[in-house]
């Protein structure tokens, strides 16, 4: 490792101090410029697009969708499964790369973690709106009543309500764990009185000891060894909606590994979006530089490549399987009247990317920025192609039916954006978008190395 410091630049220039971070970090919180407030404008004006198209879902029903036998699901699950994808990269990022002892993950760690949070909080919207019925969304949990009413533990819809709901309270505790030092630096600051309380409790009496940080890094450790494993079992369990039905199209065992490699890559992809965002908003152009994007494009264009795979293997099997339905499935997707779903999908998602095998792709802000926007619609309309392609040509000819969607899924889904954008403006507003005892940790101190731990950091 030491070797490796003396070796290569720093992550963050030499020039920059403790004070300088302390500063640049806080800025936000301290100043929100002008883009902050364009941008929570536009959020704020897609979320009440999607309020408005939600509440008269509640009120009329979900007929309103336009949903007709065979197309029972469609943009609300579609939404579902792309926003639980989304939610991978910041468990990724903070735990395994941490685990791997990857220092470039610093600058991007909190910015993701912030990511998968609101990106569960959306995903959990779209179950309970599909009930139709909101108001009895507690159902879905076992629990003793009169009704003799009891959950079916062999559904996989049920697994999801497990597996999500576990996946959202690690990753939140993990996030709001690592926030805590950064909150007592915000405390100290604080200049008027109901700052300096709520940051206080909050931030849990940190007083910066070396008994806090080593009880700390400790405690880091542990949450990024629990959250591994979800990483892998979260998404697994949502392929498995698909999976354990005998739809042809859904009927495949390459689901779980599929469905985990295409969540990291849309989950990288948007991360970068807001990034991109984030650093020039804010002015975190030297905290973000272009070695930690150039990292994240290298694992984009690996996972690009896992998604390629897993969409050959796919039609590879389908094809060897000699079943009929699965054949036609598969061919249907591709040359059916709903082909551009699938072109979209293949494109977006493993045409454009390839561009990042060249260097100067991987490190022009404009290239990146548009490249992840493609991956983020490439994987949306992934979603969309698995789910509807495989339900409006079904094993009936007589029940075949095109969909189109309505006025009311469009506004939901552009409501989800702008609920998770919403979330994502506030979060930069009022914590720090960066993480500063980790990024304290990669400066360069006047011996010419890197600390590498968090208590060789000063609690500036």
């Amino acid at each position: 490792m030491n070797a490796d410091t003396t070796t290569r630049a720093p992550l963050i220039p030499a020039r920059i101090t403790m004070t300088d971070v302390t500063a640049d970090v806080l800025r936000p919180i301290e100043r929100p410029g002008k883009l902050w407030y364009l941008g929570l404008f536009v959020s704020l004006a897609a979320l009440a697009f999607g309020v408005w198209a939600v509440a008269v879902q509640q009120m009329k029903g979900v007929g309103v969708w336009g949903l007709r036998n065979p197309v029972m699901w469609a943009f609300d699950i579609t939404n579902f499964v792309f926003w639980i994808g989304i939610g991978h990269a910041g468990t990724l990022i903070s735990a395994i790369l941490y685990l791997l002892r990857q220092r470039w993950r610093t600058s991007i760690n909190r910015s993701a973690e912030a990511m998968t949070i609101f990106a569960v909080m959306t995903a959990g919207l779209f179950p309970l709106i599909h009930l139709g019925r909101t108001w009895y969304a507690y159902w879905l949990f076992p629990y003793p009543n009169e009704r003799l009413l009891w959950v079916n533990f062999r559904s996989p819809l049920l697994w999801d309500v497990f597996a999500v709901s576990t996946y959202f309270t690690i990753s939140l505790v993990f996030w709001y764990q690592g926030l805590v030092p950064d909150l007592a630096t915000v405390r100290d600051r604080a200049k008027s009185k109901i700052k300096k309380l709520l940051y206080g409790i909050f931030s849990l009496g940190w007083t910066g000891s070396a008994r806090d940080w080593n009880h700390y890094e400790k405690a880091y450790l542990l949450l990024a060894a629990l959250s591994t494993p979800l990483v892998l079992s979260v998404h697994s369990i949502v392929s498995f909606d698909f999976a354990v039905s005998i739809l042809p199209g859904w009927h495949t065992t390459i689901f779980p590994p599929y469905f985990v490699a295409g969540a990291i890559f849309s989950g990288f992809a948007m991360v970068m979006t807001l990034l991109v965002v984030l650093r020039r908003v804010f002015r975190l152009e030297e905290y973000i530089g272009m070695h930690h994007l150039e990292m994240m494009n290298k694992i984009i264009l690996v996972t690009s490549w896992m998604v390629g795979y897993a969409y050959m293997v796919e039609a590879f099997t389908a094809w060897y399987s000699e079943n009929p339905f699965e054949r036609f499935t598969f061919w249907n997707r591709a040359f059916g009247s709903m082909w551009w779903c699938y072109w979209i999908m293949v494109v977006c998602n493993f045409i454009i990317p390839q561009i990042f095998w060249f260097g100067w792709a991987r490190r022009h802000i404009a290239t990146m920025f548009i490249v992840s926007i493609f991956v983020n619609i490439g994987m949306w309309f992934e979603r969309f192609t698995i789910i509807v392609t495989s339900l409006y040509r079904d094993f009936l000819p007589a029940s075949w039916e095109n969909y189109a969607p309505t006025i009311y899924e469009i506004g939901m889904t552009v409501g989800s954006f702008g609920f998770f954008m919403t979330f994502f403006f506030l979060f930069a507003r009022f914590l720090p978008s960066l993480s500063l005892a980790e990024v304290k940790g990669v400066l360069v101190n006047p011996s010419g190395k890197e600390s590498h731990k968090h208590s060789e950091v000063l609690h500036g």
